[in-house]
């Protein structure tokens, strides 16, 4: 069973693009600080294509060529770094992270002590956590933070979170926060994104029909890794996260008659096949797409990059 939606979200084809398209425009190489998106063929690919990807950007030479922030932001000490050597910046941070800055930004001039639901150590929560000074979030990872928290005013308390969290990890802990601050602000609309919330539902609506799940993504997306802990909650007897087909543990298939393939939100529809076709190299296999609902959300490339099309392309 492919569980539809699956893979790439508006927001990492957004900034894969943005890639792309700087290459294109201004030729190599383009510079990313840290990985575009968290998928190691995606990274590799663009490599492949002329993109330097660092770390920090004091391992840039000085230079008029872009220099790119990743999808999943950055603290404000970046960008004034950046300017102040005169760097040609692109920002390639998804949207909804940004919408997510931006309640952050609206809470504090509002005099509100601020709640972060997420990963430590995760770019996104290092991200939003450099959007305000040092003591005005307070990082909540669990419902047992949740519990353990005091405000310095329970009256002036507003929460965020990151956008690639497990609705229902998400829920639980909100829900104890509500339940001690019923006074608390949050989002007019939920930060974890629509893709995230997705690719969770179209998990939860398979796992009960199939042995086992296959979710293919990287190590370190965060999303990716939700899916294999939603499977395992709504009755996979087991789940596991590959980056490509090679990473499959076939001794874990003994036996099994009904496998789910989805992906992360930063995986290519091009390693999905590549996993099926190792199971038909092994096994006679019959595919039935389950599809949740059909995502069209498409977010602009900014106009510094963009390659403007030929009429032909137009038309």
């Amino acid at each position: 069973m492919l569980a539809a939606p699956r893979g790439f979200c508006a927001g990492v084809d957004r900034a894969i693009q943005i890639v792309e398209q700087a290459l294109t425009k201004f030729g190599a190489p383009v510079y990313v600080r840290h990985e575009i998106v968290h998928n190691r063929y995606v990274v590799e690919s663009l490599k492949a294509k002329g993109a330097v990807f660092v770390k920090e950007l004091d391992e840039i030479p000085d230079t008029s060529q872009p220099v790119i922030f990743s999808a999943h932001g950055v603290a404000k000490t970046i960008p004034e770094a950046a300017k102040n050597r005169n760097m040609f910046v692109v920002d390639a941070t998804c949207p909804l992270v940004s919408k997510v800055h931006i309640e952050a930004a609206r809470h504090f001039e509002q005099g509100r002590e601020i709640v972060l639901v997420g990963h430590a150590g995760h770019p996104e929560v290092v991200g939003t956590l450099g959007q305000l000074p040092p003591g005005a979030i307070t990082l909540i990872e669990t419902a047992d933070d949740a519990r353990a928290f005091e405000p310095r005013d329970a009256s002036k308390l507003a929460f965020i979170t990151q956008t690639t969290l497990s609705l229902d990890d998400t829920a639980e802990i909100v829900g104890v926060l509500k339940e001690r601050f019923p006074g608390i602000g949050g989002p007019v609309k939920e930060d974890i994104c629509y893709a995230t919330t997705n690719r969770q539902n179209a998990v939860k609506a398979i796992a009960e029909k199939i042995d086992g799940l296959i979710v293919v993504g990287g190590p370190k997306s965060s999303n990716s890794l939700r899916l294999v802990e939603v499977a395992e909650r709504f009755g996979c007897r087991f789940s596991v996260l590959v980056e490509r087909a090679s990473d499959i543990p076939w001794e874990k298939l003994e036996g099994v008659t009904s496998v789910g393939i989805t992906a992360g939100a930063s995986a290519p529809e091009l390693i999905v096949e590549e996993v099926v076709e190792a199971f038909r190299a092994r096994y006679e296999v019959e595919i039935e797409v389950v599809t949740t609902l059909e995502e069209r959300v498409v977010f602009n490339i900014p106009r510094d990059v963009r390659v403007t099309r030929t009429p032909a392309e137009q038309r």
